[in-house]
């Protein structure tokens, strides 16, 4: 398991061009190795202007060297003022190279999931997320009282759901739950997907590895980001409710929460499509 950067309070990010206007965020970040795994595979970043979690594929020491390669390439963003998908594409593409590379003599391969959000100031009107994923893990926005899944699986199930073969409800117990159709390695050509989310005082962001999400339902997510508590304790919990839950797999939550920003007239998230160059 690699971690980059540290949990934060409060901090405000002076928005490049517009004087005396900022956006404040507070975010927390909490990994566990769950109650059935040897080895915690999920890695982290929270290094502004990228927030981001992978979870590694390939066996212990395999998917925790994957994991660790995608947030790596991602740290080396860190501090940057014009990171965007185009930015991130390039990352990703180096480390499916590393992981590639480190997976040579390996019988079954190395992969991980990757999903994220990239603190944009400068790039558009008004102050934004740029969320990408590549695979299962996921990321979900909440305001007011209403829980949305920004991200769209690449998995089996999710083919399945979206066929109409099968209810979101029974993707979960479904014996290919665990077959992602998108990862960083495995020879396989980066293709990830991007959205904006415009950032709005109140907006909480929630990325996780499938540990969470495979034991908690999206309402009882909702509920857990409903109660208010910081973004420390609300990763916590949602950890601890994961783990009582079962704890099946190794267990990875963010929580990033915009404590205060300048008024928008943008109110929706939207998909700006995918990417698959690899140099």
């Amino acid at each position: 398991m690699t971690r980059h950067g540290a949990d934060e309070t409060r901090r405000e990010f002076p928005i490049p061009g517009r004087s005396g206007e900022s956006v404040t965020l507070a975010w927390a970040a909490v990994t566990d190795v769950g109650r059935r795994r040897q080895a915690n595979e999920d890695s982290l970043i929270v290094q502004p202007p990228v927030f981001a979690v992978a979870d590694g594929m390939g066996g212990h020491a395999a998917g925790d060297r994957a994991s660790a390669a995608a947030v790596d390439r991602l740290h080396a963003l860190a501090d940057r003022d014009d990171v965007d998908s185009g930015v991130v594409a390039e990352a990703l593409t180096l480390a499916a190279q590393d992981i590639d590379d480190l997976a040579e003599h390996l019988q079954l391969g190395a992969g991980t999931t990757v999903t994220g959000a990239v603190l944009d100031l400068a790039s558009a009107d008004d102050p934004s997320f740029v969320v990408f994923n590549v695979g299962d893990s996921r990321v979900y926005s909440f305001e007011g009282n209403d829980l949305a899944q920004v991200t769209h699986d690449h998995s089996v199930v999710q083919e399945l759901v979206d066929a109409g073969l099968i209810s979101a409800d029974d993707a979960e117990g479904h014996p290919e739950s665990n077959v992602v159709t998108r990862a960083l390695g495995f020879r396989e050509v980066p293709r990830p997907d991007y959205w904006r989310v415009p950032i709005r005082a109140g907006l909480r962001l929630l990325l996780c590895s499938d540990g969470l999400t495979k034991e908690l339902g999206a309402e009882r997510l909702r509920l857990h980001l409903a109660a208010r508590l910081s973004a420390t304790e609300t990763a916590g919990a949602l950890v601890d409710a994961a783990l009582a839950a079962g704890g099946r797999d190794n267990i990875t939550v963010i929580v990033i929460d915009v404590l205060d920003a300048p008024e928008t007239t943008d109110r929706s998230a939207y998909n700006e499509g995918s990417t698959g160059a690899r140099g």
